[in-house]
């Protein structure tokens, strides 16, 4: 048996922590069954972004004609983005995977990990098949995959999930995407920008949940003028015949007493059929009973405010502690983590102004509270709204969005939320502010803003009249 003073499990963010290990003098094993670099690299962030950014060039040049320029789109050559994209990420895999093998730090084992008591894992399959490590420090940075729903004859279907998607080199002629989610726009808009006909069908009442619900709304009704939008209705059967594929679709109300409700079923078809509903954690993969490590209801890692499971020695951090299942916010852990394990004193994790984006079209950014949120707890606060078009970039733009400020009575920042161009880099204004200022709308109200920069949009946002809200609980 093999023992080292680190083990991580997982090659992602956790990978930041085995190198400040490394850099303490530590000897360092690192567990990963799939390609190295996470799901980020691999399955996530870096391709759906890589493609996504050739969605909008095309998009842009879609809509020169709004500016009296008249441009003809000749040829895509689809499969070449999508086979450059791939390729480019395979050969950052490998470079990670060179740099571990060749190090006299680290010793990677590729294969499953799985515990066999509290700090001893072993390796199953893969090249290290029957290893076993034991370490002092063991960090649980294994992720997620995609979840997969209990739809009636989803075992007897051929469908994608967005590992699939992403590797596809001819767009479908008419895509089927079951879930409402981030990934679920994100993959519409790139399909649908290079001639797939998208339908989409989801549960909750809006398209992206997790924002604020004026944001999803409007965010909602822009996807229904672009595709076929079912927001409300939850996938209960599903089947294949002839190449066509058939999703049965029932009324859901979501909440706590919610499910099927009656109101007739919608019946959709297409050639391809994408399962976008969220991310399941890989704790089930791990033995985690043999080293006592305990889980949630929903199977993420229970940690305490410093990243430590329940099993002395034993650390978590990423999607599978399910905080955040955001690569910024495991990059932001395993900064937490490693500050613990090697600082003089511990640190509760922060996470006061954790952003969210979305690279869809429109574009959606986030942080801080929601407007419903506040209102469920009887909070005082106001808000206030400013459009895209009321500012001279904006206008020029032709941009159709908004800016949305929501702020406590004092003056305090509760909320920021984007719907519309580059607004993945318009709120990172509001979270330096939330973050490393007051706090407050004085930040961005004194800083000077450039003028006719689309960042004004923001500056005014939080300039003007707000009006008042919340105070007492509402239902939601």
């Amino acid at each position: 048996m093999k023992e080292v003073d680190f083990l991580v499990i997982g090659s992602g963010s956790g990978l930041d922590v085995a190198n400040a290990a490394a850099n303490q003098g530590q000897s360092v094993a690192v567990v990963e069954r799939g390609p190295l670099g996470g799901t980020c690299l691999n399955r996530g962030c870096i391709p759906s972004k890589l493609l996504l950014y050739h969605a909008d060039v095309l998009e842009t040049v879609e809509r020169a004609d709004e500016f009296h320029i008249d441009v003809d789109v000749r040829t895509v050559a689809f499969s070449e983005i999508v086979r450059e994209v791939n390729e480019d990420v395979e050969s950052d895999s490998a470079s990670i995977r060179r740099g571990l093998r060749s190090s006299s730090r680290h010793d990677l084992y590729e294969g499953e990990g799985r515990f066999v008591d509290e700090r001893t894992v072993e390796i199953v399959g893969g090249e290290d098949d029957g290893a076993r490590i034991r370490a002092e420090t063991v960090l649980i940075a294994a992720g997620t995959r995609p979840s997969i729903p209990d739809i009636d004859g989803i075992d007897d279907v051929e469908y994608l999930t967005s590992t699939e998607a992403l590797q596809l080199e001819t767009p479908p002629e008419h895509l089927v995407i079951v879930g409402g989610g981030y990934i679920a726009a994100e993959l519409g808009h790139f399909f649908g920008t290079f001639g797939s006909d998208v339908t989409i069908v989801g549960r909750r009442p809006n398209l992206l949940p997790e924002a604020d619900d004026e944001v999803g709304d409007a965010f909602t009704d822009r996807y229904a003028d672009r595709f076929t939008v079912h927001t409300g209705y939850a996938a209960t059967d599903v089947s294949e015949a002839d190449g066509t594929v058939t999703v049965e679709a029932h009324p859901y109300e979501y909440g706590d007493d919610g499910g099927i409700v009656d109101g007739d079923p919608r019946t959709v078809t297409g050639e391809t059929l994408l399962v976008a509903t969220g991310r399941t954690p890989n704790s089930d993969t791990l033995n985690l009973d043999a080293a006592g490590v305990e889980t949630d209801e929903r199977g993420f890692v229970e940690t305490d405010d410093y990243l430590r499971t329940t099993a002395e020695g034993v650390w978590a951090l990423g999607d599978i502690v399910g905080e955040y299942l955001l690569k910024h916010s495991a990059n932001h852990e395993a900064q937490a983590v490693a500050r613990n394990l090697f600082g003089d004193e511990l640190q509760p994790v922060d996470y006061t102004a954790m952003p969210f984006a979305v690279f869809a079209s429109p574009e959606v950014a986030g942080v801080g509270a929601r407007e419903a949120d506040l209102q469920k707890a009887g909070r005082e606060y106001a808000t206030r709204t400013y459009r895209y078009d009321q500012t001279a970039r904006g206008s020029a733009m032709k941009a159709d969005g908004f800016v949305k400020v929501i702020v406590g009575l004092d003056g305090e920042i509760l909320g920021c939320h984007i719907i519309g161009p580059e607004a993945s880099d318009l709120i990172q204004e509001v979270v330096v502010a939330m973050k490393a200022g007051s706090g407050t709308v004085q930040d961005i109200r004194r800083s000077v803003h450039i003028h006719p920069a689309l960042s004004e949009v923001v500056q005014r946002a939080f300039s003007g009249q707000f009006s008042r809200g919340g105070g007492h609980e509402h239902s939601h």
